[in-house]
């Protein structure tokens, strides 16, 4: 009963006429932000607190926490059209939503991944309201220890994720591990491989990464081709909604996806990341249907399962958040600091001494995802008229929005070289037929496994069994090396190279 009284205030305070107005402008603008390549909700929300110092708490709040909900929609509208990851979380629908649009089919896989994002955020939501307390709880047995277990299993996780030889999957995750380890080391503030270049204390930025490697890779790719042999946007897009069909093998995946999210979105570092790449993992691991598409050639699950983890681990973000008043990634810590703004201390004592704020933010939720899905679905016969634009007018539009991103997001030109260095690295990626994801994963994975390693070791006093004795950690180690051991199994590693064989 506690429950609804609590919902009932909140949904008085969110259903305010400028609350209501602040929840639409936070969620247009998290969707723009997607859409646009480079210009994440990070960037965004830096440059719009200052702002907030006029508006009411509670409105300054909502309208932050749509721009980052709304961000993970709109990101996957440029991975699935133009194989951009509009947003870090959206690296996995590129694998199956680009094929969907070169089939054609870039109106089922947008309207799965707005439906299932749409599901995934009110589950989240409900999750956030109704287990906030118990689940941090559970949060709070995840020591430094705990945390690189979970990575190095979601690391083995990639492995399995990526399409063809394991060798590259693995290769591609180590190079991605030691690009995460340039830039200026934690504990001793030296500068590490960066060659005497000033640039690169700072570390390399993954939206110049994801940029070169997927966008101007694939772009350099389809210049080297024959105009009659580009894949890109050559079919007829036929149908804007999902067929019964899809729908059915959707369901499932997006309540997988969903599950998965809404627990991984607790655990401080990349929640959302780790969500969407871990669903589709999951996704692979399930059979596969009569006549259904494989993974990697635009099927529908690898679509819906990613992006419904995305949106439920952005929900359930706001757990540790709101309850203990730990930020568990960068656009959490800049709400940290809206609150801060606004003389509200974040913790549990939200909940007590401003309940208005607490509620009003979880009931704003429901209202922000639903007008989400009314914003998006009707937008999908825009997004596809980007399809019958000729390429020679695409690509450099695509090159100048990226650059533009880039440019936007440090101010420096420095950026916009790299961007087109690592274009040049994702050519020859395409070439020697090597997946990007894992080298993502390992990019986004590596500083905070090193951390973890060099924290839990310090409090361990250099003792490494630490990751043995404690059961938790050993636990997740034992399943990341038990899932190593099944996919080398001869059988498995057979059944595997059948999945992922070209047509």
């Amino acid at each position: 009963m506690d429950l609804i009284a609590n919902l009932s205030l909140g949904f008085g305070v969110a259903f305010t006429p400028i609350n209501l107005m602040y929840a639409f402008v936070g969620c247009l603008l998290g969707t723009l932000i997607g859409v646009l390549p480079g210009i994440g909700p990070l960037a965004t929300i830096a440059m719009l607190l200052p702002a907030t110092y006029a508006l009411p708490p509670v409105s300054a709040l909502i309208m932050l926490a749509g721009i980052y909900y709304g961000a993970q929609y709109g990101g996957s509208t440029t991975a699935i059209l133009v194989n951009l990851p509009g947003e870090s979380s959206s690296v996995v629908t590129v694998i199956d939503g680009y094929q969907m649009a070169r089939q054609g089919r870039a109106g089922p896989a947008l309207a799965a991944a707005g439906l299932g994002s749409f599901f995934a955020g009110c589950v989240g939501t409900l999750v956030l309201a109704a287990f906030a307390v118990p689940l941090t709880e559970v949060a709070f047995k995840f020591g430094p220890a705990e945390y690189f277990s979970l990575m190095i299993l979601g690391l083995i996780g990639a492995v399995v994720l990526a399409s063809g030889s394991l060798l590259k999957a693995v290769g591609m995750i180590f190079l991605g591990l030691l690009l995460g380890l340039v830039g200026t080391d934690v504990n001793s503030g030296v500068a590490r491989f960066s060659f005497d270049i000033p640039e690169l204390t700072d570390g390399i930025g993954f939206i110049v990464i994801a940029m070169g490697v997927f966008g101007y890779g694939e772009i350099i790719s389809n210049l080297g081709k024959h105009e009659s042999e580009r894949e890109v946007f050559t079919a007829d897009v036929k149908g804007l909604m999902p067929s019964a069909q899809d729908f059915k093998r959707m369901v499932p995946a997006v309540l997988r996806g969903t599950s998965l999210g809404s627990l991984l979105g607790i655990l401080p570092g990349g929640g959302a990341v780790m969500a969407a790449f871990a669903a589709y993992t999951i996704e692979k691991k399930t059979k596969l249907q009569p006549g259904e598409v494989p993974f990697g050639k635009g099927n529908i699950r690898g679509v819906a399962a990613p992006e419904a983890a995305n949106n439920a681990a952005s929900q359930t973000s706001f757990i540790p958040l709101l309850t203990l008043g730990i930020p568990p990634n960068a656009v959490m810590a800049l709400m940290v600091g809206a609150m801060t703004i606004h003389n509200i201390q974040p913790g549990p004592q939200v909940m007590t001494s401003n309940p208005e704020l607490f509620w009003g933010l979880i009931a704003s939720m429901w209202i922000g995802n639903a007008m989400l899905i009314v914003l998006n679905l009707p937008l999908i016969g825009i997004w596809i008229k980007l399809l019958s634009v000729p390429y020679r007018w695409l690509f450099p539009a695509i090159v100048l929005f990226c650059a533009i991103g880039v440019y936007s997001t440090n101010n420096n030109t420095w950026d916009i070289w790299m961007v087109g260095l690592f274009g040049v690295i994702g050519y020859l990626f395409i070439k020697l037929g090597a997946e990007p994801a894992p080298l993502l994963l390992g990019f986004i994975l590596g500083p905070m496994m090193e951390e973890n390693l060099r924290r839990a070791l310090l409090l361990s006093r250099g003792d490494w069994s630490v990751f043995v004795t404690r059961g938790l950690s050993a636990s997740l180690l034992a399943v990341a090396a038990l899932l190593l051991v099944i996919v080398l199994l001869p059988s498995i590693k057979r059944k595997r190279e059948e999945a992922f064989v070209e047509d």
